[in-house]
């Protein structure tokens, strides 16, 4: 098989805030999979969990690009052989490859991924969209924007303000007050220690908040066991939990875990957390970085696992470069009925950088 790697631009409609900086656009890869005449795509996002831990785009497209060779000796079908290739890989290349491969496949069979897992599209729920940390008003504002945009009523509401807490709940009150009858969870990527953790999970719990999302900071570790004890909010967990690996030392101290492609390491990686989530009574819950439709139409495939749902980055585009999965009128991440991820590209592709791709000429097929 031949892969072939673009690098393209995506651009926020609102630059997003959170405890640990603002992000207006990010540079992401499209990553293509050719053999037998079927293409299979995938994405990768550079994205941080924390200080010095940020994987760059540069870095990811160098990863994949020493990956080029390598693949021109395996047949998408082959994926055990190829995994120990894979293996090395940070986690959003993985991602790239994993999806592109799983794309691949469900276009070999003529179905959409979610169907040849047998899932069933009516057990979705809503997505969330995110209003980022800001003054009240401007966090009112952009709960007006979605309400305006898509009739969002589920809100991920980004805490964590280094202006410390006062500000967090002023900021909550201005954002509630404007959907007094919406679904509001809230994340503060570890903005708080423990004593703040549990001051705003009484303060939150009061004001109906569903969950409480990475209320300390990964580092923080044996926190976690005393706040699971006296909030009344569950506790779920994104930067604390990357893949499978981790999920049985958190049971007993969380109640979910967030599951994100890019830093899962794909589709198959992202199916092993659900499962081992599920054997450790664990809620699960999708979100994403800063990634494009092609990302999050790949885990809205998955959605029908989900508990809780937060796939909205590419809701908050300007001129997202792909279509895929669509939102129905309960707000809901829909997949498509095409064959794998039943992404398309808006034409013309997506292009702004150099291309690394394979020579045509060692193109193997089996």
């Amino acid at each position: 098989m031949d892969l072939t790697i673009t690098p393209f631009t995506l651009q926020k409609r609102v630059p997003l805030t959170i405890s640990r900086g603002t992000t207006a656009s990010n540079v992401n890869l499209w990553m293509r999979i050719h053999a037998e005449g079927i293409e299979g795509w995938g994405e990768a996002t550079p994205f941080s969990v924390g200080p010095g831990s940020g994987l760059t785009t540069a870095a990811i497209q160098q990863e994949l690009t020493a990956l080029i060779p390598v693949v021109q000796n395996y047949h998408p079908l082959e994926r055990q052989r190829l995994a120990p290739w894979l293996a090395p890989l940070s986690t959003a290349a993985r991602a790239a490859v994993d999806t592109a491969l799983h794309d691949w496949g469900g276009k070999w069979a003529g179905l959409p991924l979610w169907q040849l897992w047998g899932l069933d599209l009516a057990q979705i729920p809503p997505t969330s969209v995110t209003i980022g940390i800001s003054d009240p008003p401007t966090a009112a504002a952009r709960v007006a924007q979605w309400q305006a945009q898509i009739g969002a009523q589920v809100f991920k509401v980004k805490l964590g303000s280094p202006q410390g807490i006062a500000a967090d709940q002023a900021m909550f009150t201005a954002v509630q007050a404007v959907a007094p009858d919406g679904s509001f969870s809230v994340d503060a990527n570890g903005g708080w220690d423990l004593e703040g953790a549990i001051a705003m999970a009484d303060w939150l719990a009061d004001r109906g908040v569903c969950h409480l999302e990475q209320p300390l900071a990964a580092a923080n570790r044996g926190d976690f066991a005393a706040l699971y004890g006296r909030s009344p909010l569950p506790i779920f967990v994104d930067e604390s939990c990357f893949t499978a690996q981790d999920i049985p030392d958190l049971a007993g101290v969380v109640h979910g875990i967030n599951i994100k492609l890019m830093k899962a390491g794909g589709l198959s990686e992202a199916k092993a957390m659900i499962h081992t989530a599920q054997s450790h009574n664990l809620g699960i819950m999708y979100g994403c970085y800063s990634d494009s439709t092609l990302a999050n139409t790949a885990m809205s495939h998955l959605a029908p696992y989900a508990d809780y749902i937060d796939l909205d980055s590419h809701l908050n585009l300007l001129g997202d470069p792909f279509q895929g999965a669509s939102l129905d009128a309960a707000g809901r991440l829909i997949p498509p009925h095409r064959p794998g991820l039943g992404i398309t590209a808006n034409s013309p592709p997506p292009s702004d950088a150099p291309v690394a791709t394979t020579p045509s000429s060692t193109h193997r097929d089996r």
